[in-house]
């Protein structure tokens, strides 16, 4: 009886919640009144944009970590599209998609869903990454007592073992889509726009009006959205990755808790939704099973083939995207041979140098309030669950559509103009990463520890110093990758701000590069800036974090025999 009263009143809340929805939209102005259209669109788009960065992933993080010769391909590619800001894809979603279908709505799409992908990968896949490479030597050995293989060793050890920090690494990446959402859904290199209706575009489009009126509906809309996520998607999740933090004994807290998880389970039982995804899994679980069954039974021969044949394959694939890489750059060599560079092209090396004091900065700044937050959150559970979903809330607001209002506050206001805007800006971009991975890292450390450390009297700077900051090493720098990522990124959007049809700018290489792509349409200048990026960012990661990355995986995995 219970359980039926509760489901009455899931669809009674339901019904009125689109009456109140359907009201509103009655109220709204007339250029708002699509909104709801266009906020679907763009929750659709997002949708599936996060499914491929899904399943990029895990391909990514599996192959990095356990095949030496894809981690060698695969490190140093992802180094490098990292560091490419949305909009410097912006040639390749033109080029590929849009021209594929010769500008129709599909081939715009396809580019939006891409460009958002683009956002929220890289995050995903070094989480994953970050999992697997740190797993206890403990739970490796018992594993290999099991003698898990495949598809079983999968399915019950390697992924569960990535969930808590995929979980946590998934909202950052929602919340970074959210982020260039905008950029997104407005596609432009010179005289070149491409829009589509969404959120983002709606944001942008009265933004530029100086609609403030608009903007602030949107903005309403989408701490609606948001909220709600936070709700049925992110309580729910975190409550049950908890399920897989690695302890070997049970601890004395309780673990976190959603009563909405425990009404959904009920309620989708309700609609037997869930024998029908068994149903299916179990179908794609056997026909694994037979795939590894068969595999076994080939002759090692025939193994070393496929193996050199797939190895052949990725070789021959990057090859011809190399060759088309070079078929796009050939002829900006040669007009770089014939006419030389272009005159601002000299500004580069000093753009480069004057952002990445802007972003050591802000990175400054985001370890000062993010740590100690982090390990608030981490190790107290009523303040996790008190300001967990502020976090989140906060997390997933485009930063990117108030710009302008914080640049002119801060020009008129502060001392540093454009410049201290700009850092703040940066901020925005970089935070978030740092802040969840911090989270996530804290929050998997084994229970054993801490009351080992409580049973033998470990003052609070020993238990900080000696187990809390060795323990979140890894997340840290994974944390730290990604956000220096976010904030190179960041960079293109807090440079270069436009508000009532005027431009606020603050010299870097964000703002040369946005110059070249927005208002020049310079593919010279265009790729000199990228190149020039890429080039940077993949030096400071293979000789900084990269080598942090391997030392704090062997120096700080969490081991308990």
């Amino acid at each position: 009886m219970k359980n039926i009263l509760k489901r009455i009143l899931f669809l009674i809340i339901l019904v009125l919640v689109a009456f109140l929805i359907r009201k509103s939209i009655g109220l709204l102005p007339a250029e708002g009144r699509h909104l709801p259209l266009d906020t679907a669109y763009s929750l659709f788009r997002m949708f599936a944009a996060y499914i491929l960065s899904l399943f990029f992933a895990i391909a990514f993080g599996f192959g990095a970590a356990y095949k030496g010769w894809a981690r060698k391909i695969l490190l140093p590619t992802i180094d490098i599209l990292q560091s490419i800001p949305v909009v410097g894809f912006f040639p390749v979603a033109v080029l590929f998609f849009i021209s594929l279908f010769n500008g129709e709505r599909i081939g715009v799409e396809l580019a939006s869903v891409f460009l958002i992908f683009t956002s929220q990968a890289w995050n995903m896949a070094f989480g994953i990454y970050e999992s697997l490479i740190t797993i206890p030597k403990d739970l490796k050995r018992a594993m290999s007592s099991l003698n898990l293989t495949g598809w079983l060793k999968f399915k019950n050890f390697l992924f569960p073992a990535c969930i808590p920090k995929l979980t946590y690494n998934s909202m950052v990446s929602w919340a970074n889509g959210w982020y260039f959402l905008m950029a997104c859904e407005i596609i432009s290199i010179g005289s070149k726009k491409f829009s589509l209706p969404g959120l983002g575009s709606f944001l942008f489009t009265s933004t530029e009006k100086g609609r403030l009126d608009l903007t602030l509906i949107a903005f309403g809309v989408l701490t609606i959205i948001i909220i709600l996520m936070d709700i049925l998607i992110w309580r729910p999740l975190t409550a049950w990755s908890d399920k897989f933090i690695y302890q070997t004994t049970p601890g004395g807290e309780t673990k976190p808790k959603s009563a909405l998880l425990s009404y959904f389970k009920d309620f989708v039982f309700f609609f037997k939704i869930v024998h029908v995804w068994k149903f299916l899994f179990n179908l794609f679980e056997l026909m694994i099973i037979k795939i590894e069954l068969l595999v076994k039974k080939t002759t090692p021969g025939i193994k070393r083939f496929l193996k050199v044949f797939l190895q052949l394959l990725i070789t021959i694939v990057s090859a011809i995207l190399l060759t088309l890489a070079l078929f796009q750059v050939y002829p900006l060599i040669l007009a770089f041979a014939d006419k030389g560079l272009p005159a601002e092209a000299s500004l580069i090396p000093l753009g480069i140098i004057v952002s990445f004091f802007r972003i050591l900065i802000a990175y400054i700044i985001c370890l000062a309030w993010t740590y100690p937050l982090a390990i608030l959150i981490g190790e107290n559970e009523k303040i996790s669950k008190a300001l967990m979903p502020i976090v989140q809330i906060f997390a997933s607001i485009p930063a990117t559509a108030i710009f302008p209002l914080i640049v002119i506050f801060v020009t008129k206001y502060f001392i540093g103009g454009m410049n201290l805007a700009s850092i703040l800006l940066v901020l925005t971009g970089m935070q978030w990463y740092i802040l969840f991975n911090l989270i996530a890292g804290i929050r998997v450390i084994p229970k054993e520890i801490k009351e080992s450390a409580q049973a033998f009297g470990a003052s609070r700077w020993f238990y900080f110093k000696k187990i809390l900051l060795p323990a979140s090493f890894p997340s840290l720098i994974t944390g730290s990758i990604t956000g220096w990522g976010g904030a190179w990124n960041a960079l293109v959007v807090s440079e270069y701000v436009v508000f009532q049809h005027q431009t606020h700018t603050a010299f870097g290489i964000g703002s040369l590069l946005d110059i070249a792509t927005f208002e020049t349409g310079n593919p010279y200048m265009i790729f000199l800036c990228l190149f020039s990026l890429i080039i940077t960012i993949v030096i400071i990661n293979r000789f900084v974090w990269q080598k942090l990355y391997n030392l704090v995986s062997l120096r700080f995995s969490m081991e308990i025999i």
